[in-house]
């Protein structure tokens, strides 16, 4: 461990304990799912209080970084997008930036990842996105609709190939809990809504195509389609 902390060093006790167990997980070259020594342990070796340590360990769970559970030795936390989605959320809400920001960036990230799905899929994934495409048209009820269209984009990211890419999108989830349901309501006939599980179609059969320039053609044209008309009105 990086030894005892200086209590006139500047941080916080709690703060630079964080950043022991982070130069620990690093230095030891600890992966997912690997356990680290206890509180106690840390206490003594920084040289702090175990109150301190808990803390410090709390802070650690909140970002996902460590996984904390009852009655065993905490371990190294894997990726999760709703720490993203939590501060995505917050940057919205206070107004620090717009959905229609957000919707730019999701738009640029989603045309790539439908390109690189198409290229990197398993035939499993590849069945996963045809079904959720499929699932839009069946779904009578807004929450089974809403639960399709994003299975439908977050099993793209995931069969892309690139875990970033999945966490990412996966962290639009809330907004998208909003979003899809105003843009399948702002279409109020049958041609208009046709037309958008055609596009959702369309990209998930170029997908299944492994055809990377008809994917991100398509996804781009479901994108002109579905969102164009919310980030004009910027929701």
């Amino acid at each position: 461990m990086s030894g005892m902390l200086d209590p006139g060093a500047r941080g916080s006790l709690v703060e630079r304990a964080v950043e022991s167990v982070r130069d620990f997980i690093r230095t030891h070259d600890l992966k997912v799912g690997d356990t680290l020594p206890g509180e106690g342990s840390f206490a003594t070796q920084l040289g702090v209080s175990r109150p301190v340590m808990r803390e410090a360990f709390g802070a650690l769970a909140a970002l996902r970084l460590v996984d904390v559970g009852n009655g065993r030795k905490p371990r190294v936390g894997a990726i999760d997008g709703s720490v993203m989605a939590a501060s995505m959320g917050h940057a919205v809400n206070t107004a620090q930036v717009s959905l229609a920001d957000v919707w730019e960036v999701r738009r640029t990230l989603e045309l790539r990842t439908a390109e690189l799905a198409a290229i990197n899929r398993t035939d499993e994934q590849a069945r996963a996105i045809l079904t959720a495409a499929h699932g839009l048209s069946v779904g009578h009820d807004e929450a089974a609709r809403t639960a399709a269209d994003t299975a439908f984009h977050q099993t793209i990211a995931e069969a892309s190939g690139n875990q970033l890419f999945h966490q990412i999108v996966r962290s639009f989830e809330q907004l998208m809990a909003v979003a899809i349901p105003r843009a399948w309501a702002g279409r109020t006939t049958h041609e208009e809504r046709d037309e958008t599980l055609a596009l959702h179609r369309e990209v998930a059969e170029a997908i299944a195509a492994r055809d990377p320039a008809r994917a991100r053609a398509a996804m781009e044209s479901h994108f002109n389609n579905s969102i164009g008309e919310m980030l004009k009105d910027q929701f």
